[in-house]
């Protein structure tokens, strides 16, 4: 064992012994149970591959490749493996916990409104929604961690002659919509193949919508997903749309309008032909009353605006609105044309008390995006299980910032070879006896039952300086597991404290009991121990648990903003029962 000083009052030293790096007792008792003299033959790791890790598809190839990965160590033998070449490869990232290999692997030939689409909110701040500055950094960043749905707010410049982007009636400043643009282009495809949608809050006058027309036309030319009608019946697959851009936001006003006076113009129409036999002062009086309306009056549209309106209008993939009226009324109008619906989250929370199953039903085919109340200006985030056991798709978050809700929504989009689209469940999607839809409300018999035991931890004297958890001392560690998901589910449980150790062991085990295991995410987080009760952050991640693969696995841990620590990381094993 070597050792470790630390000062204490400038004239006194604490020194600690520190273990070496070994294998835990359980690891051991493995190697020892499928290998042969100390040594774990290629036909042994294949063996334990299938019989431990639970991988029932391995082969003999996969056991031969990860003996080639452990050759540049020089920890292996000629005829095998060794304890420390074994224990190595369980500590390595050809062990995660999610599949490394597995990729995109759900159904994506569905409708878009069968799956979660990772989705960003205010994607241009960097900071909170009152006074921080707006840049194209943020844009960059969220479509390289896979996020697939960008908002943007426009509105027009000082001199009313051009675009910018910029949170409405604060003090963020403004960043050009070309540069933003641009940066969505270069960027969209990096993570993933699979669409990119962007959300336009619109606060234009018809000029400058023109002005936006040509811009997304000149920027993304054939990766733009343009319909061929506004009256889609079902939404175009993710797997149809790779590679494509979609723009989605609300009809143009003055588009609305006029439309609207189209319809009344032919609905008096009508009339006239209705009273045609009647007396000539029936008739004035309808024309009179017909030239006496001032709405329609003041909205004729101008050559201009028959030119730009449909312009714009044209590139809408997606047609969207914001709650106005009942919410059931909404839910339950236009069934043959599908779109895009916003609430904030407190409006799905009041509305989920009464027409939870009406909001399932609605998400089945439509689009439902969340975003965060207006009151998080510190750019904050909220349960996204609010949105996804509705089955909203868009469950918008603010992705500059950090936390657990944030580190959920990660956790949740590692599934499907993070492509940024993990396919609903079933239940959301499916009507059951007598048309019924899934009932966010009902309780529901456990599933299925998760156990986690977490074995040990490695990396932080290498990822960390020597005093960063304690000056006077090494860290104590321990870890907090827990169940995000739908109420019932919920849980937390922690290890004990493993007191000045870098290499910290616990062996512990729990068990989850699941009722929703679909929509389950597991989270882990280390802490180093303070008597103060502020315990200083040692790492974070999270897994769906749809995705887990059981036997024992390395867990690389995160850190506060999501970005993977060079080499913390825990052992752990998870089995279903």
């Amino acid at each position: 064992m070597s050792k470790q000083y630390f000062r204490v009052c400038f004239c006194f030293r604490r020194i600690f012994k520190l273990r070496v790096l070994e294998p835990p007792e359980e690891v051991k008792f493995l190697f020892n149970q499928y290998s042969q003299n100390g040594t774990m033959t290629l036909d042994d790791l294949h063996r334990f591959l299938i019989e431990i890790q639970g991988e029932e598809q391995a082969t003999r190839n996969d056991a031969q490749a990860f003996f080639n990965s452990l050759k540049h160590l020089n920890i292996i033998q000629r005829k095998g493996l060794h304890l420390e070449a074994f224990f190595r490869y369980l500590m390595s990232d050809l062990n995660a916990a999610l599949s490394p290999s597995s990729g995109v692997h759900h159904d994506m030939d569905a409708p878009l409104a069968h799956y979660f689409m990772f989705t960003g909110h205010n994607s241009y701040l960097t900071g909170n929604q009152l006074s921080s500055d707006s840049s194209i950094q943020p844009i960059i960043n969220a479509l390289r961690r896979g996020v697939r749905v960008i908002e943007l707010d426009l509105w027009p410049n000082s001199k009313k002659d051009n675009v910018e982007v910029r949170h409405g009636g604060t003090l963020t400043s403004p960043v050009d919509l070309v540069k933003c643009l641009v940066a969505i282009k270069e960027n969209a495809f990096h993570a993933s193949d699979y669409p990119v949608v962007i959300t336009f809050e619109d606060h234009l006058t018809p000029d400058l919508q023109s002005k936006v027309a040509k811009m997304v036309t000149k920027t993304f030319g054939d990766m733009l997903f343009c319909p061929k009608s506004d009256q889609m019946k079902e939404f175009p697959s993710p797997e149809s749309l790779k590679k494509r851009v979609m723009i989605s936001t609300k009809p143009p006003k003055e588009y609305i309008e006029a439309k609207n006076i189209k319809e009344n113009e032919t609905r008096k129409s009508s009339k006239k032909e209705h009273w045609k036999d009647e007396k000539a002062s029936s008739e004035s009086e309808l024309e009179t009353n017909d030239k006496d309306q001032p709405y329609q009056e003041a909205h004729i549209p101008d050559e201009d605006e028959e030119k730009t309106v449909p312009e714009y209008r044209n590139l809408i993939a997606i047609h969207a609105g914001k709650l106005k009226g009942p919410l059931e009324n909404l839910l339950n109008v236009d069934s043959d044309k599908v779109r895009r619906l916003s609430l904030s989250e407190q409006e799905l929370e009041n509305a989920a008390r009464t027409n939870g199953t009406d909001i399932v039903r609605f998400t089945q085919r439509n689009l439902l995006r969340l975003y965060p109340k207006g009151s998080r200006l510190d750019s904050s985030n909220y349960d996204p299980f609010i949105g996804w056991t509705h089955g909203a798709q868009m469950v918008a978050f603010n992705m500059q910032g950090y936390g657990k809700y944030l580190w959920v929504m990660h956790g949740m989009f590692k599934a499907n070879g993070g492509c940024g689209y993990v396919k609903k469940p079933d239940f959301l999607l499916r009507l059951g006896p007598n048309n019924k839809v899934f009932d966010p409300t009902e309780q529901l018999l456990v599933k299925r039952i998760l156990k986690v035991k977490v074995f040990m931890g490695e990396g932080w004297d290498l990822d960390f300086r020597r005093t960063h958890f304690d000056m006077y001392s090494p860290p104590d560690f321990f870890v907090k597991l827990g169940i995000a998901g739908v109420p019932a589910d919920k849980a937390k449980k922690k290890t004990k404290i493993r007191e000045d150790d870098w290499l910290p062991e616990w062996n512990e085990e729990f068990e989850f009991k699941l009722t929703v295991p679909e929509l389950a995410i597991l989270r882990i987080e280390v802490f180093e121990y303070d008597s103060s009760g502020q315990h200083d952050f040692g790492g974070q991640t999270c897994y769906p648990v749809s995705e887990l693969r059981t036997g024992i696995r390395a867990v690389p841990l995160h850190d506060r903003r999501g970005d993977v620590y060079k080499n913390v990381r825990l052992l752990m094993q998870f089995e279903f029962a």
